[in-house]
């Protein structure tokens, strides 16, 4: 009991959940029955996969710490700015040429776009999570104490996407978000932006030819309102003349700023 109880303290952000018998687990399977159309039988599949669903706490923190929320762009790019990024950038570039040059043609993304958000999302397909989504998505979408509103809803939106694939929620492997895939997309957006590029009628998210078209896809139509135009610049150099007040917001999910704001605490 001794040796029990000390395992116990050592492992204590691993636990069996079942999440099943969570007080949320009903309001989940009317969703899927009532919005996604599951029977009687699938949902009975969904309250087995929440009973091997594990707890995973310490997932929540590192979604609260993500080093993009946290870092300043000097530290952040660091991380992925480096010569070992930036050959295997240029080696990526040679090698999908065509696929590149075809999501540019459709979606009016340069190669050097897609190449770029593929290298800072998992360094060209090398590390795409090893965490199982069914936890992360359990975890943070049944006891997040800020976003479990968003996460319930990729929670339900990740059964939906395995019936899709005809794949069992405890295999799927992503994130500690739930994001999946060489694009890292979150269940909702994988379901409604990803695209089979190779036409093997398959919307394969682990294969880089429906990845380079998927992300064409999403920069093109996830958001009508501030999707991707062809040939506009994305980036221009600025020379600081003062330091901008501290009251500045940093890593904004949308712009806070236009230029005249900029150009009048001497950013030109």
């Amino acid at each position: 009991m001794r040796f029990f109880l000390l395992a116990c303290a050592l492992y204590p952000a691993t636990l069996l959940a079942d999440y099943s018998t969570h007080p949320r687990a009903p309001e989940l399977l009317q969703k899927l029955r009532a919005d996604y159309g599951f029977t009687a039988v699938e949902l009975e599949s969904v309250k087995a996969a929440l009973r091997q669903a594990e707890s995973l706490p310490q997932l929540i923190e590192a979604e609260q710490k993500a080093k993009e929320k946290t870092l300043t762009w000097d530290a952040y790019r660091r991380i992925h700015i480096h010569e070992s990024n930036l050959r295997s950038g240029a080696r990526f570039l040679s090698e999908y040429r065509v696929w590149l040059a075809r999501a540019e043609a459709e979606f009016g993304v340069p190669p050097t776009v897609i190449a770029a958000i593929l290298g800072v999302e998992t360094k060209y397909g090398a590390y795409t999570g090893s965490h199982r989504v069914l936890d992360a998505l359990t975890t943070q979408g049944f006891d997040h104490p800020t976003r479990s509103v968003f996460f319930f809803a990729e929670l339900a939106e990740f059964f939906a996407l395995c019936r899709e694939l005809g794949v069992a929620p405890i295999q799927v492997r992503g994130s500690y978000a739930g994001a999946v895939g060489v694009t890292q997309f979150m269940p909702s957006n994988y379901r409604r932006l990803a695209v089979d590029f190779d036409n093997n009628r398959a919307r394969n998210l682990w294969q880089m030819p429906d990845a380079i078209g998927s992300i064409g896809n999403y920069l093109a139509n996830a958001v009508p309102a501030r999707r991707w135009q062809r040939s506009v610049p994305l980036v221009v150099p600025a020379v600081l003349d003062r330091r901008p007040d501290n009251d500045w917001p940093l890593n904004t999910r949308t712009p806070t700023h236009r230029v005249g704001d900029f150009l009048r605490v001497d950013v030109r």
